[in-house]
C-alpha cells in the first residue's frame, strides 16, 4: 500500500485502534500520517488526554478550600507567618516597620529647648532648623518556632529612628536625637474558626510584647521608657488593624520621664490599607483620658516604577501631636515628610 491510499485510509477510518498511542503517531516517519495519526487520536472517547476543537478539554474546577480565603492566603498571616504553609523557620532577617528616609521632614514647631519634669530645660539651639531629614531602620527575625503554644512563635525586633539636622551645615549636620528599640514579640496564630469575626472581619492573631526605647543621650536630654503591651492583629480584604495596649514598667523616683505615657499614650491602633499597588497605614496614640494628647500619624507610599510595585517606593508621612521622638513626647508639633522607602523583604 503506498503513502497515499495509507493516508486516506487512516483519515476515512474515523476513531483510531484501542490498542494504539501516541507513540505510534510519533513513530510516523510522513509528516502527512502523522498528522493524520494526531487528528484521528484526538476523535477518542473524552477520557483521552487530548481533545479535538469541537469537543474540548474540561477545565477541572478548583475544590471550594482552595478558593477560600485562609489564614496563611492573607497578607497578615503571611508577614508574622501564622499559617502552617507561612513558616520560614528562625534567624531569617526580614523587615519590621517601615524603613525609610525623608530627606525633607519639615515640622511646624521645632523643639529647640526641650525639657522634663525632673530635669532643666535644655539650652536653646537657634541654629537647629525646622526642615531636617528623618530616618528609620526597622528589622525583625523569629527566634523561636512553635514555642509553647501550636503555631506560636518568638520574634527579636530592633527599630531605629532619627532626625538627622542634615540642612544644618553651620553645626555640622548633627543627628538631633535617635531612639534605640529592641523588642521581643510573643506571636500566637488565632485558629480560622474561633477568629471569624461579623462583616468579614478575621482576628489572625494575639501578641504578648515587652519593649524597651531610650534615646541613648546623657541629661538633662535623656529619655527612656520600659513597657509590656498586648496586641490583637485583625484582617478583612485589603485592611488590618492592630491594637495595643502599653503597660509601663519603669516608673521610678528620679526617672528622667514619669509622665511619658501622658503625652505619648497607653494604647495604639494602627489601621493598614492597600488599594491597588499604593499602601496607607494610618496610626493613633492615645492615653485615653483626653483628646488633647497623643498623636496621629498617617503614612503613605507609591511605587516610583509601575512595573516594580515591591522595588523602590515614594514615601509620604505626616505627623500631628506629642511624641514622635522621645526627645519631643510632651512636645506638640506637626510635621510632614517626604522621601523614599530604603528596603522592604
Amino acid at each position: 500500500m503506498n503513502k497515499k491510499i495509507a493516508l486516506m485510509f487512516v483519515l476515512s477510518a474515523g476513531p483510531v485502534m484501542a490498542g494504539e498511542s501516541l507513540t505510534d503517531c510519533v513513530a510516523e516517519p510522513d509528516d502527512r500520517l502523522r498528522l493524520a495519526c494526531y487528528d484521528n487520536f484526538s476523535k477518542r472517547s473524552p477520557g483521552s488526554s487530548i481533545q479535538s476543537p469541537g469537543n474540548p478539554v474540561p477545565v477541572a474546577k478548583q475544590p471550594a478550600a482552595a478558593t477560600e480565603m485562609r489564614p496563611g492566603a492573607s497578607e497578615m498571616s503571611k508577614a508574622w507567618e501564622l499559617g502552617e504553609n507561612d513558616k520560614g523557620g528562625t534567624f531569617a532577617l526580614k523587615t519590621y516597620w517601615p524603613n525609610f528616609l525623608l530627606p525633607v521632614h519639615y515640622t511646624s514647631n521645632l523643639n529647640r529647648s526641650p525639657s522634663s519634669p525632673t530635669h532643666p530645660t535644655s539650652p536653646d539651639n537657634p541654629d537647629y532648623r525646622k526642615t531636617e531629614a528623618k530616618l528609620q531602620i526597622s528589622l525583625r527575625a523569629k527566634v523561636a518556632e512553635n514555642l509553647l503554644l501550636p503555631g506560636a512563635d518568638l520574634w527579636f525586633a530592633y527599630t531605629q529612628l532619627s532626625l538627622w539636622q542634615i540642612w544644618d551645615r553651620q553645626d555640622s549636620s548633627p543627628f538631633r536625637n535617635t531612639d534605640y528599640q529592641p523588642e521581643a514579640i510573643y506571636v500566637v496564630p488565632v485558629p480560622e474558626k474561633m477568629g471569624t469575626l461579623p462583616f468579614g472581619w478575621h482576628l489572625r492573631m494575639l501578641q504578648l510584647g515587652a519593649a524597651h526605647q531610650s534615646n541613648g543621650q546623657s541629661d538633662p536630654l535623656s529619655r527612656s521608657w520600659d513597657r509590656v503591651y498586648l496586641g490583637a492583629g485583625f484582617e478583612r480584604d485589603d485592611f488590618s488593624l492592630l491594637f495595643r495596649l502599653n503597660q509601663r514598667l519603669d516608673v521610678r523616683s528620679g526617672d528622667d520621664n514619669p509622665d511619658m505615657v501622658d503625652y505619648i499614650g497607653r494604647g495604639e491602633v494602627k489601621m493598614g490599607w492597600t488599594p491597588g499597588v499604593s499602601t496607607v497605614e494610618l496610626t493613633w496614640r492615645t492615653p485615653f483620658n483626653t483628646l488633647s494628647r497623643g498623636s496621629l500619624q498617617m503614612d503613605w507610599t507609591y511605587p516610583v516604577f509601575a512595573a516594580q510595585p515591591t522595588g523602590l517606593r515614594w514615601y509620604a508621612q505626616v505627623f500631628t501631636g506629642y511624641g514622635e521622638t522621645l526627645l519631643d513626647y510632651n512636645h506638640r508639633q506637626t510635621s510632614l515628610g517626604l522621601g523614599l522607602t530604603l528596603f522592604q523583604f
